[in-house]
C-alpha cells in the first residue's frame, strides 16, 4: 500500500507540473487565433466595395450617380433655356457656347435656365472648355439695366488654365468668397475668414485636365455652398451675410468677355432638396 501511495503521489506531481507549463505558454502566446472577421485583417466588416478611408456601411463614391436628379437638358434643343442665339446652341447631345473673332462677347452673357428658380438643390454637369473663363451661376438675379441675359449672383468658377476652377465667386457682387482648397465663413458686411484648409490647391488643380471633360457638382443647402469636381471637394462657404446672400434664384452658364472660346456642356442634372 505504501508503495502504491508513493506512485500515485508522483503521478499527481507530474500532472501539476504539466498544467503549469501549459498555462505559462498560454499566457505568453495570448488567446487562440481563429480566422479573421469578414472584410479584413481582424477589423470589422467593410461596406460595399471595401477599401481604406470609409467606415462600415459607407458606399464607394460613384461620380456618375444621379439618383433623385432630373435631366434639365434634353440633348437636342434649348427648351427651357434662354440666351443670346449668336453664342448658344444645342448640338450632338451637348449645349454649346461659342464665341469667335466675328462674334465677340462684349459683356459677360449667360444661358439662363427658365424651368425653375432653385433654392436648396444639387446640380451635376459634365463640361469642357478650350479657352479663357466661364462659370455656373446659381441663386442669381437678372440685371436688365446692364444688358439682356446678364446675371448677378453665386458662381462656381472655372477657367482654361485652372487658376480659379472650383472656387466660389459672386458675379457683380462680393467677388471671391471661397478660394480653392478652403472653407470660408462670410459674416455680416462681407467679412470673410478661413475656417478650414481642405486640401492643397495645387493637388486639386491636378485633378482636372485642360481641354478635357470633368464633372462639376454643386450643393446649395441653406447658407452652405459646396463645390465638388471629379469627386474632390474644391471649396465650401457658409454665408452668414444676411444683407447680401441669396437663398434662391436663377441657374445659368456663362460666356465670358475675352478671346474666342468654346464651352461644351452635357448631362445637366438638377435635384431639388
Amino acid at each position: 500500500m505504501k508503495r502504491l501511495m508513493m506512485i500515485l503521489s508522483a503521478m499527481a506531481a507530474a500532472m501539476l507540473l504539466t498544467f503549469a507549463v501549459v498555462a505559462q505558454q498560454g499566457a505568453q502566446q495570448g488567446p487562440p487565433q481563429g480566422p479573421p472577421p469578414q472584410g479584413g485583417q481582424g477589423g470589422p466588416p467593410r461596406g460595399p466595395g471595401g477599401g481604406g478611408g470609409r467606415g462600415p456601411g459607407i458606399d464607394a463614391l460613384v461620380i456618375e450617380d444621379r439618383t433623385g436628379f432630373d435631366s434639365i437638358f434634353d440633348g437636342t434643343t434649348l427648351k427651357n433655356w434662354d440666351g443670346d442665339p449668336q453664342f448658344w446652341r444645342a448640338e450632338n447631345g451637348s449645349i454649346i457656347g461659342e464665341s469667335s473673332a466675328e462674334k465677340v462677347v462684349k459683356v459677360n452673357t449667360f444661358l439662363i435656365y427658365r424651368g425653375s428658380m432653385p433654392g436648396d438643390f444639387e446640380l451635376k454637369v459634365d463640361l469642357k472648355m478650350n479657352s479663357t473663363n466661364t462659370g455656373i451661376q446659381y441663386r442669381s438675379i437678372e440685371l436688365p439695366e446692364v444688358g439682356k441675359w446678364v446675371l448677378k449672383g453665386y458662381q462656381a468658377d472655372m477657367d482654361f488654365n485652372n487658376q480659379f476652377t472650383g472656387l466660389l465667386y459672386e458675379e457683380r457682387g462680393r467677388a471671391f468668397l471661397a478660394p480653392r482648397g478652403q472653407m470660408v465663413h462670410v459674416g455680416p458686411g462681407g467679412k470673410k475668414r478661413v475656417i478650414a484648409n481642405l486640401r492643397n490647391p495645387d493637388e486639386l488643380k491636378a485633378a482636372i485636365k485642360s481641354n478635357d471633360w470633368y464633372t462639376y457638382h454643386i450643393i446649395a443647402r441653406g447658407n452652405r455652398l459646396t463645390h465638388i469636381i471629379n469627386g474632390h471637394l474644391f471649396s465650401e462657404a457658409i454665408d452668414d451675410d444676411p444683407a447680401a446672400r441669396s437663398m434662391g434664384g436663377l441657374l445659368g452658364f456663362q460666356m465670358h468677355v475675352g478671346p474666342p472660346m468654346k464651352l461644351e456642356l452635357r448631362n445637366v442634372y438638377l435635384k431639388n432638396l
